[in-house]
């Protein structure tokens, strides 16, 4: 079987990170203005549940609270082998960033439209890192127009593939 054939296994890429979470839906749902790379702290039960691979970003957002920023209603499961002092699920966590950064969050998530969202958690380096976005909520018809445009390039590409294939 060679390389190429259908079902092969991609190469590992250069990429150090190792991703533990994905908001796709944050993609479909907002338009992508600004992305930052932020610490997080955690505990150590929520560093053994995210190195095996679990956690859930859909419901999560960023606060700017006193000058911090914080992740909200991110959902890392508890550590099943965690003893009495395991984490709760879906507690606060603070974001390490710089302050300039926070700033300039701040500023703009008070814009009518604008919020923060989680788009990945992944460990780079053994450390724990949230890829967030300063994002604006799309209208509906904006999704269906999205949608659509993903539709009309998946018909093309399909198109000249089969094209390549004839020839």
């Amino acid at each position: 079987m060679s390389s190429k054939a259908k079902g092969a296994k991609k190469k590992k890429s250069d990429d150090p990170r190792q991703v533990v979470a994905n908001n796709k839906k944050a993609r479909h749902d907002y338009v992508i203005e600004d992305v930052f790379e932020a610490g997080i702290v955690l505990s150590g039960t929520e560093v053994k549940a995210l190195r095996m691979g679990r956690a859930s970003l859909l419901d999560g957002y960023v606060a700017i609270d006193h000058d911090e920023a914080w992740l909200e209603n991110v959902h890392i499961p508890e550590y099943f082998q965690g003893t009495w002092n395991n984490h709760t699920p879906r507690r606060k966590r603070k974001l390490l960033l710089h302050r300039d950064e926070i700033d300039r969050l701040g500023v703009k998530s008070r814009e009518k439209g604008h919020t923060i969202v989680p788009l990945r958690l992944y460990f780079l380096d053994g450390r724990a890192k949230v890829e967030i976005a300063l994002a604006r909520g799309k209208k509906e018809y904006d999704k269906r127009q999205t949608l659509r445009e993903k539709q009309d390039m998946r018909e093309a590409q399909r198109a000249i593939r089969q094209k390549e294939l004839l020839s």
